[in-house]
């Protein structure tokens, strides 16, 4: 086999040849920009479905220090998992108003698998924490949620948020400014 030896100075132009690769390696995907990539080679998993809504629920006003699980029964996301272990990517949010000083509250996401009749907490949620402290009026506050659910069994999984206010009354609106958005991903 003859061996070409290249000036760097010269570059290089031209097609290669029909060979095979199969001795290449640490090669940069950073410039691949058209063709398809074998899902293997991606080290998570498989989105499989995808659900969003945004809107659609009734105002709730609260004025608890423990939880309301959901904040609003009307206002969900529902999905069917295909398979037990596969993983829910929850993402949305809801705007806040409250006009009490010293009112705090906490949003995050619940979940309820047998029809909405109970719901808990998700495997992992971010919480939304406010404070008002040095205003008497703090409206239209967008708190944005993640979190994620290990699913357990394939019933249809209602996706929703949990909340309280304490010190005070806090407006919760699902009615026109909220969203979820549900991934669900094979494992």
């Amino acid at each position: 086999m003859a061996q070409i030896k290249l000036n760097a100075t010269l570059g290089l132009e031209g097609t290669l040849p029909a060979i095979s690769g199969a001795n290449l390696t640490s090669l940069n995907a950073s410039n691949i920009s058209s063709g398809t990539l074998n899902s293997a080679r991606f080290s998570g998993g498989k989105i499989l479905q995808v659900k969003a809504k945004m809107s659609g629920g009734s105002n709730t006003n609260i004025n608890n220090s423990s939880f309301q699980t959901p904040i609003n029964s009307n206002y969900y996301l529902e999905i069917t998992p295909t398979t037990v272990g596969n993983t829910i990517i929850c993402l949305g949010g809801m705007d806040t108003n409250s006009e009490t000083m010293g009112v705090y509250y906490h949003i995050k996401f619940c979940v309820s698998t047998d029809g909405g009749s109970s719901y808990g907490d998700i495997t992992n949620s971010e919480t939304s924490y406010q404070y008002l402290t040095g205003a008497t009026r703090y409206e239209q506050n967008g708190n944005y949620l993640n979190g994620s659910h290990t699913v357990g069994n394939t019933n249809a999984h209602r996706f929703s948020f949990m909340g309280l206010s304490g010190n005070g009354t806090t407006g919760f609106y699902a009615n026109g400014r909220a969203s979820i958005t549900l991934f669900e991903v094979a494992q």
